[in-house]
């Protein structure tokens, strides 16, 4: 674990870089460049591996040219992603062996042979009436596109701001930076130290034959009301539900109306945690249910 003292220097850029964030962060024109013009991507964390990542062979190595042909028929803002972007690799105690690509992260392949898994965040974003944003994974996401899912799914990279573990700052900032990429919303609007981690799941699912998940979700809730600006690249629709709303999109899912599919961990939460937590909310006990030292295997 990150000590203290360590983390400092991160949180402090992370203070100064969230108070200027309505007139600095990046705008959506970003998202639209070619992955061969990507090179302006934020510096990642290039620390040392841990001794069972050198041991075990955890770092893959990029994916080669080949991939990049194989995969040219895919939209160039997620084939940078996939391809720019690596996932923090851990075990099943959540303990940090190694860094991936995405797109090697989410080869089922990689993941059957190899057990790859990583470290991921799910955050649950209610308004003061206690309704849950959710949203529709835009056309064009390599896994699971269309499909309706929490405010909002991604994962912590292996950047030193998002590998902070002490009170689960690193996901914390992922969260905070994701929900900006995928929805709009300006660090102002989301502090940090709102996001409540409730718990983390552990679950494989795959999207079709060549995509899927492996990861250890931390699973964020705050109620906040904010301004939301969706960023089309990563979002088709996204709806506020109350309890019974969401209801009747379980049923029309669980029916196949409508062409409605869920994303299968967001019914994960749904099937074992989701209504408990609510009834937290409503009554503002949220910090109650908190339970990080479990590590749910479904």
């Amino acid at each position: 674990m990150m000590s203290a003292a360590a983390a400092r220097p991160a949180l402090a850029l992370l203070a100064s870089a969230s108070a200027s964030l309505g007139a600095g962060r990046r705008a959506w024109a970003r998202l639209a460049v070619s992955s061969s013009s990507a090179g302006s991507a934020l510096p990642r964390f290039r620390g040392r591996r841990s001794v069972a990542a050198a041991a075990g062979g955890a770092v893959m190595g990029k994916a080669g040219p080949g991939a990049v042909d194989a995969d040219a028929g895919m939209n160039a803002v997620q084939r940078r992603l996939m391809f720019e972007d690596e996932c923090i690799l851990v075990d099943e105690q959540d303990n940090v062996i190694g860094h991936e690509s995405k797109y090697n992260c989410h080869l089922m392949e990689k993941i059957e042979a190899g057990h790859v898994l990583h470290r991921a965040f799910s955050v649950f974003l209610f308004n003061s009436k206690y309704e849950l944003l959710l949203q529709q994974r835009s056309a064009t996401k390599v896994t699971f596109p269309l499909v309706w899912t929490n405010t909002c799914c991604s994962h912590p990279l292996y950047r030193e701001s998002e590998l902070i573990e002490e009170n689960c700052v690193g996901v914390r900032n992922a969260a905070q930076r994701k929900l900006f990429d995928e929805l709009g919303i300006v660090a102002d609007e989301l502090p940090v130290d709102q996001f409540i981690p409730l718990g983390r799941m552990l679950y494989k699912a795959p999207s079709d034959g060549k995509w899927g998940e492996h990861e250890l979700d931390y699973l964020l809730f705050m109620v906040r009301d904010v301004k939301l600006n969706p960023n089309p690249e990563e979002v088709a629709d996204v709806k506020y539900m109350n309890r019974d709303q969401l209801k009747e999109l379980l049923r029309k899912a669980d029916a196949g109306e409508d062409g409605v599919k869920l994303s299968p961990w967001f019914r994960l939460v749904v099937d074992n945690f989701l209504m408990g937590w609510w009834d937290h909310i409503e009554q503002g006990t949220l910090q109650e249910a908190a339970d990080m030292k479990t590590i749910h295997k479904l």
